[in-house]
């Protein structure tokens, strides 16, 4: 099976198959959850064992990440349709040993039920080990392909989700460019108004200098770039697809460090406004990033 890489996949999905052999069918059920590594546990008969290695090797072919509880039933064929065989001479030395057991007691004649119940009393009819375990691979396939389409279909509305959160960012980045002007000049003449207020004559070359100190720390520009580039990266990694859960959760910590210097930064209540918005926003996207593969 061969791995879809242009797509965004969640890890939380679900998978079921089965194929039948000559005897039964081979019925596979296939659970996933988010998870940093590829974790799988299988559950099999142990008729199946022998197949782990190369269920592993498949598994690991399609998948990156998540943990997944892989169950395997073999159920065999309806007994109205293949008939029951009677191991006879079983059946009858379980008699005579019963017999010999109790001699001569008044006991209550031994149930037929109770020697059917006897392991082996009942022959199940042979299996072809080829053929159960072609079924096997086959019901694989077919769960784990399942498994795949509807990772592949949340992941899309991941994406929407994700997508959307990115606009919000932009919008709050766009807001802030255009107040940045107003809000550094705002601040020079509020810091020049005390000053000369507190201070009288003072040395003008010196507040100048004090004043475009201030406006450094309070400029933010640089902040907004790095999270413009953050989005444009985001989007990248998502249209690219396949697994890149761990790429976004290291954007997402990108993302959280810019929103903060821009709190630091913060002189005004739009800016402050703006940062606890970028934040929820970033948090949103972040819970989510968790589920991707």
């Amino acid at each position: 099976m061969a791995r879809v890489e242009n797509k965004v996949r969640s890890m939380t999905a679900f998978g079921r198959a089965e194929a039948p052999y000559a005897t039964g069918t081979a019925i596979w059920e296939l659970r996933s959850v988010n998870h940093r590594y590829l974790e799988p546990h299988f559950r099999l008969p142990e008729a199946a064992r022998p197949l782990e290695t190369q269920l592993r090797d498949t598994l690991r072919k399609t998948l990156s990440r998540g943990k997944l509880e892989l169950t395997l039933t073999l159920k065999p064929s309806n007994v109205e349709t293949t008939g029951l065989e009677i191991n006879q001479p079983l059946a009858q030395a379980l008699v005579q040993a019963a017999g010999q057991v109790a001699p001569g007691l008044d006991t209550a004649p031994l149930n037929p039920l109770q020697i059917l119940q006897w392991p082996g009393v009942i022959a199940e009819p042979e299996t072809d080990a080829e053929q159960q375990s072609a079924a096997t691979m086959q019901a694989f396939g077919e769960a784990l392909e399942q498994l795949c389409a509807n990772r592949g279909r949340e992941g899309a509305e991941l994406r929407k989700f994700i997508e959307a959160r990115l606009e919000g960012i932009e919008m709050q980045v766009k807001q802030v460019r255009e107040l940045l002007p107003q809000i550094l000049q705002a601040q020079r003449e509020k810091l020049r108004t005390r000053l000369e207020e507190l201070l009288g004559e003072l040395d003008r070359d010196r507040l100048e200098q004090e004043i475009v100190l201030l406006a450094q720390k309070a400029d933010v520009d640089e902040e907004l770039d790095r999270l413009d580039a953050h989005v444009a990266e985001t989007r990248r990694v998502l249209a690219g697809g396949g697994a890149i859960g761990r790429r976004l959760d290291f954007l997402m910590q990108e993302f959280n460090r810019e929103a903060n210097t821009l709190s630091s930064k913060s002189v005004v209540t739009d800016t402050t406004q703006a940062a606890v918005e970028l934040k929820v926003l970033i948090e949103q996207m972040r819970e989510q990033v968790q589920n991707i593969e």
